[in-house]
């Protein structure tokens, strides 16, 4: 019997058994994060230094998200994915022995977090990035949603887990079983055997690496919509995550049951979409999703800014669990398939530092808002916003990431001429910076077309890592062009053919076949060092 089609990616055994495992460590995180605020207010109940154990779950991904992503892109992923998961396991299990021991104070508390904070933090981009080597291209949207789903589900069932364990043991046991948890998904790691494609290039270093993931991201058409869609839509929404609790208190008047009723509702809601997301891309594209999603949440947190009873509120929650879901994994699926293998970690870090930088600005203006004015008007601004943002962005697509298999056009590339012998001693990592130069002929009644193409070779060239691009045109000669842009290093020129994709290649072979030289030939193409005398 065939699978459902939501559950299509969990054909694939080794996605399957990582998927199972992260759900445990995903529970087994909510477990931690409710076993510190609750223990928090035992050690030192000030309204402060509750908020602060948040602060310390979240600061580190702003903190290490990049060096994160480009650590897990330029060594081993299966390794760097273990070393996280060991860390967090060796965190958690020193908090439960000073929690069973009475060793532990409110500041203790807040270091052993944010270390458990800073192993998620750089779990979180290899992760997303090690998905693509799990599953197809056709299932990767999927895979992305199941992942939502599961993380949904630990939210719902987590936090629950940790209250029943703190009421049994105390908060050393939730602490405990976020270790066992994690011991799990070290040994499904253990297990994987990964096959990674042979890479003569020598490592990148941790600063350059970075260097190129912002690079790739800032030339990148596809990142930069999947980001601005992403920070349009978070931006608004996160007023939910902030103001749920006075929501709940204030305009409902009900406890902390009702507020658990509500945040079940939402994950409950997000699990049902998940699972209808693969029906869904039947009848929308990629950027159609986000932006019905974006009307979605908008109609949600204008529900939630009109209801003084529980029944409107939880058809609120719902809309927003489901609209929620569908943009948060079809935005990190445009993310995720926008980036080369190459770049992906560091690519999926940034997008992922970027929504939560917007998110927690989010939620901290509608706490503002909701403390200053009113909660309904704070939710109806952020409805409005919601709205508004979804038809000012809604021209950045995010769809045309197709053109990444698109096959290359049949024309020559330039080919510079082999290094001289006497100077191939120089040529290494610390060669310094290396200038390439590209000659074109082009008819002068191409100029505007030519320009045009040269547009998407400077992007092509920014994303394989060029620090710097030019175009020349000769004021004698209108014919004549000189391209220029320039390399970190020899060892950085060399990785430039490798970090190509076939669109890449395309757009260059595109402005190559304007070139009308001698018989026809290509563009003349040459290479300089840089030498300080």
């Amino acid at each position: 019997m065939p699978l459902p089609r939501a559950f299509a990616p969990l054909r694939h055994s080794v996605f399957r058994t990582l998927w199972l495992a992260t759900l445990a460590s995903n529970i087994g995180g909510w477990m931690q994060n409710t076993g510190a605020g609750w223990l928090m207010t035992s050690l030192s109940p000030s309204p402060l230094m509750v908020g602060l154990v948040q602060a310390a779950t979240m600061l580190p991904v702003f903190l290490l998200a990049l060096p994160a992503g480009a650590l897990a892109d330029i060594v081993d992923r299966r390794l760097f994915l273990l070393g996280a998961q060991a860390w967090i396991l060796l965190m958690a299990l020193i908090l439960s022995a000073l929690t069973a021991t009475d060793s532990i104070g409110p500041w203790g508390l807040l270091a052993l977090t944010f270390a458990i904070g800073a192993g998620s933090a750089m779990n979180f981009p290899a992760w997303a990035a090690t998905t693509n080597e799990l599953v197809p291209r056709e299932d990767l949207v999927g895979a992305i949603a199941l992942n939502g789903i599961g993380f949904n589900l630990a939210r719902a069932v987590g936090p629950a887990l940790g209250g029943f364990a703190i009421a049994a043991a105390g908060p050393e046991a939730a602490f405990a079983l976020n270790a066992i948890a994690f011991l799990i998904l070290i040994m499904a790691l253990i297990f994987w055997r990964r096959s990674e494609p042979p890479n003569r290039m020598p490592k990148e270093h941790l600063l350059s690496a970075m260097r190129a993931g912002l690079r790739f991201v800032s030339a990148s058409p596809g990142m930069r919509a999947a980001i601005l869609r992403a920070c349009a839509f978070f931006l608004f929404t996160a007023a939910v995550w902030g103001l749920l609790p006075l929501f709940v208190r204030q305009q409902l008047g009900l406890g902390p049951q009702a507020f658990g009723m509500m945040l079940g509702i939402m994950g409950i809601s997000a699990v049902g979409a998940g699972f209808a997301l693969p029906a869904l891309r039947g009848w929308l594209d990629r950027s159609g999703t986000v932006f019905w999603a974006s009307l979605l949440a908008a109609a949600a947190m204008g529900i939630l800014a009109v209801s003084h009873h529980w029944a409107p509120a939880a058809i609120g929650m719902l809309c927003y669990g489901a609209a929620w879901i569908a943009a948060g994994s079809t935005l990190s699926a445009a993310a995720q398939l926008a980036a080369p293998a190459w770049v992906r970690a560091r690519a999926i870090a940034i997008y992922q530092l970027s929504f939560f930088g917007v998110m927690a600005l989010g939620s901290a203006l509608a706490g503002w808002l909701g403390g200053s004015f009113s909660v309904p008007l704070a939710l109806g601004l952020a409805a409005a916003g919601c709205a508004i943002a979804a038809f000012l962005v809604r021209g950045w697509r995010i769809d045309s990431l197709a053109l990444a298999e698109a096959p290359a056009a049949a024309a020559s590339m330039p080919q510079p001429e082999a290094p001289a012998d006497e100077l191939r001693g120089m040529l290494g990592e610390a060669s310094g910076r290396v200038m390439e130069v590209v000659r074109y002929r082009i008819d002068p009644a191409e100029r505007s077309r030519f320009l045009a193409l040269m547009q998407e070779v400077r992007r092509v060239r920014l994303r394989a890592g060029a620090g710097s691009w030019q175009l020349w045109e000769d004021v004698a000669h209108p014919d004549r062009w000189v391209e220029l842009w320039t390399m970190g290093s020899w060892t950085e020129h060399l990785r430039e053919e490798t970090r190509l994709t076939e669109a890449d290649r395309a757009a260059l072979a595109r402005a190559a076949a304007l070139h009308r030289g001698e018989a026809e030939a290509g563009p003349e193409a040459a290479r300089f060092l840089n030498v300080n005398p």
